[in-house]
């Protein structure tokens, strides 16, 4: 997937998370640097303020267990995107409808409307069984300028790839860097006063059993699922960025192998 040059790093630095740590290790998020997450990024779009809520939303589910994280973190009438179709989260609060939450997950690219109220976020997870996949969620500002979450779906990778060695225990003497992601932050253009702004490719969004998704009120970033079947569940974004309409993400999660 190519990333635009127009992307925002966002350092997520001091995580707790070693350089050295296996997919088994539990992830160790503390408050001063979930905090931190908030400083990388000026203005109202802010990529950073999503990663922290991915972050807080990661810790809740670890520490809390699945149903306080889900309750916490989803809006009113989120959505889960199942192999069977979309589902309400209030009554699917497990991992079952393939929205994998077991821990560790991390995100990776965070799609921002020009306001900031509208965000899509993408990322990587591993499971119980350290089987790994995409997980892909939509975030929304709330009154308090928080986020939660309306929307997720995610899928284990297939094939998986080949499992990993557990690397060595870090020895006394070892040098361990703490530190370490980094999280690219997309935010669309913001339409300078005066001018038009480009209208966004004409899509048709039923809103039903098949298909669903919204665009953002400033009218600068779009998301949208289809459903055709478990092997066909369709994310994609678009997004306004260097003066145009381009598709950010456009990605096909498969269900769980057997």
């Amino acid at each position: 997937m190519k990333i635009s040059t127009a992307a925002l790093a966002i350092g997520i630095l001091a995580l707790g998370l070693s350089a050295c740590s296996g997919s088994q290790q539990r992830q160790r998020f503390s408050d001063g640097a979930i905090n931190r997450a908030l400083a990388n990024a000026p203005g109202a779009a802010q990529p950073s303020a999503v990663v922290k809520a991915e972050l807080e939303f990661a810790r809740a589910v670890r520490e809390q267990g699945q149903a306080a994280g889900f309750t916490q973190f989803a809006a009113p009438g989120a959505i889960l995107h199942s192999a069977n179709g979309p589902e309400l989260a209030a009554g699917n609060r497990s991992d079952q409808g393939g929205f994998a939450v077991s821990t560790p997950w991390e995100p990776r690219t965070v799609w921002m409307s020009c306001s900031g109220a509208l965000a899509v976020s993408q990322g990587r997870f591993t499971d119980g069984d350290g089987m790994v996949g995409t997980y892909i969620r939509v975030w929304q500002q709330q009154g308090d300028r928080s986020y939660k979450w309306i929307y997720g779906v995610s899928g284990l990778d297939d094939p998986q790839p080949p499992r990993r060695a557990p690397p060595p225990t870090p020895g006394p003497n070892d040098i361990v860097v703490t530190a370490i992601d980094s999280v690219a932050g997309l935010v669309a253009d913001c339409p300078r006063e005066g001018t038009n702004m480009p209208v966004a490719p004409a899509v048709t969004i039923t809103d039903d059993a098949s298909q669903g998704g919204r665009m953002s009120r400033d009218g600068t970033l779009r998301w949208r699922w289809e459903h055709g079947g478990p092997e066909q569940r369709r994310f994609i974004v678009d997004w306004l960025t260097s003066g145009r309409w381009q598709v950010g993400l456009d990605e096909t999660l498969p269900v769980e192998p057997e």
